[in-house]
């Protein structure tokens, strides 16, 4: 998710034939390509001299693999490279990954980006990660969160929902605290998390833990050996204050007061805005792991939808003739769509929006409130919806033939069935309604479920590519309702920023256009945009 816009290679952009543009709402996304790639390895000066530039490593942990970019001192992408992560899902709900998988990953995807360089040119190194639960003892060895008893599996997925009764006890107590996740706290958060350990895994977990780290601190941990938290982390997940700190009493009332002991030095007593060094930077251990030299810098850590929140949302737009130009950054709304999305709006001043998380203080930008909607299975859900259609085998084949993503053939045969009507409207009589997963924002009701009305008997190809058609529509409609819970609330959202994933799908960045009610825009490294009128 490294996003910092307008400054991606051309390669990054392949995939996308949106080249319209028209007057409304202003959506625009970005991404980097998956391929390795080398740029030159000098910066040109204006006197035809050269200086040899300096590099920074980017790893993002995602929910299904870890990437790792290699950027200049412009910002300019050199390499990217991406390797795939375990997960486990014991029983239904239960989503685990194991820490030690993810920092071998990490190792490789940075030694691939490095590869043929001088490494005594880099000089810095960041994390941003999923804000997954990450459990190990007083002396930083795994512990299990499950069952089982596998301590090698010691990380609760940000995705997991085994916390629901938990949680439920949580928002019963309308602590006040509560008033700055949207007035109910999400089974993804950490609180419920700790307590379904405090309460199933007493033995096995809770008594033996010492640390509990968001996964973005232990990265930094593992790198630095330096326990700091992030403000990012800590504020948006935790329930700490950037201004008052930990509150203890919420953390007695919900009957998690063990935390506080020892000034809470197992879920952090020192706290670190985003982007601030670490202690004395890569360790000699983490330096032989990842190939770089040791102590250079190693940044404070970023959630992943934050780091990519913060890249878009700060783009420099000038010279590329959007209509955002010029428009505070406040106007801007970055959706961060992977596995799931994100929704990302930040105000000058606080503001309260039931069922959206926030507002919380320099948790992304630095002296501004951050509110963060979001969906919790969007990338996920058009998967489950796709490969379990009974057509979705012929799919692969014909996808495979053509030597195409399964996505870019279904858009293409969505192209071909659609004739002359808009693709829209092949979902006449077939609508998704998407919180299979239960709805984060705005209703912040995890209780809800999915559905699909408007289903008859065939199940070929063509249903399949409707039914793909109907389940991203849905998610641009949640993406709307967000839009509308934030607007009706104070924020004033004129631009639409898509990262991730997804935003490389022209058919999902167009269904945002149109259902928030814009067009798009191609133009290399800006993606799409829709203006909001």
């Amino acid at each position: 998710m490294f996003c910092s816009l307008g400054h991606q290679p051309n390669q990054s952009c392949r995939g996308s034939s949106l080249r319209n543009r028209i007057k409304g709402p202003l959506v625009v996304t970005s991404h980097v390509g998956s391929a390795l790639v080398h740029d030159s390895w000098r910066t040109t000066m204006s006197g035809g001299e050269q200086e040899m530039s300096s590099y920074y490593v980017g790893v993002d942990v995602g929910t299904g693999s870890v990437r790792a970019a290699l950027v200049d001192q412009r910002g300019v992408l050199v390499a990217f490279a991406d390797q795939p992560i375990k997960k486990w899902e014991p029983q239904f709900n239960h989503h685990e990954q194991s820490s030690e998988d993810i920092w071998a990953a990490c190792c490789v995807v940075t030694k691939k980006v490095i590869q043929g360089m001088d490494i005594n040119r880099i000089r810095g190194l960041g994390f941003d990660a999923t804000c997954s639960l990450v459990v190990l003892d007083t002396h930083f060895c795994p512990l299990p969160v499950n069952n089982e008893g596998d301590s090698h599996r010691n990380v609760i997925m940000w995705l997991d929902h085994r916390a629901v009764n938990q949680v439920g006890r949580i928002n019963k107590t309308k602590h006040s605290v509560l008033q700055y996740v949207g007035g109910v706290m999400s089974v993804e958060m950490q609180a419920p998390k700790l307590l379904w350990l405090k309460e199933n895994l007493r033995e096995t977990c809770w008594d033996k833990a010492g640390h509990f780290f968001d996964l973005p601190d232990f990265l930094s941990w593992k790198a630095t050996g330096v326990t700091a938290r992030s403000l990012c982390s800590l504020v948006c997940k935790w329930t700490y204050s950037a201004d008052k700190g930990w509150d203890d009493s919420f953390w007695k009332m919900v009957g998690l007061e063990d935390l506080v002991a020892d000034n809470y030095s197992k879920i952090g007593n020192q706290v670190l805005p985003p982007g601030a060094p670490l202690g004395s930077g890569l360790t000699p251990e983490a330096a032989r792991e990842l190939g770089l030299p040791p102590g250079i810098a190693v940044a404070t850590s970023l959630i992943d939808a934050h780091a990519g929140g913060l890249g878009v949302i700060g783009a420099d737009v000038r010279g590329h003739g959007l209509v955002c130009e010029g428009q505070p950054v406040t106007s801007r709304l970055a959706v961060i769509c992977g596995t799931s999305s994100c929704h990302m709006g930040i105000s000058k001043d606080p503001i309260f929006v039931p069922g959206v998380w926030g507002p919380y203080f320099s948790a992304m930008v630095p002296g501004f409130w951050l509110n963060e909607g979001g969906q919790s299975v969007t990338g996920k859900l058009i998967e489950h919806m796709v490969q379990g259609h009974a057509a979705f085998p012929e799919l692969q084949a014909k996808a495979s033939a053509r030597c195409q993503s399964i996505y870019a053939y279904l858009n293409s045969h969505l192209d071909l069935i659609k004739k002359a009507q808009p693709v829209g409207f092949l979902t006449v009589d077939l609508h998704v309604w998407p919180d299979f997963h239960g709805n984060r924002s705005p209703l912040a009701d995890l209780t809800l479920k999915g559905m699909v009305t408007g289903l008859k008997l065939s199940q070929d190809l063509d249903d399949l590519a409707i039914l793909y058609l109907a389940t991203v529509q849905a998610i641009a409609f949640g993406t709307r309702f967000i839009i509308e819970a934030m607007e009706a609330a104070g924020h004033s959202l004129s631009t639409l920023f898509l990262c991730g994933g997804l935003s490389k799908n022209p058919l999902f960045v167009q269904m945002h256009a149109d259902i928030t009610g814009g067009n798009v825009r191609n133009e290399q490294s800006w993606e799409s945009c829709v203006s909001k009128t």
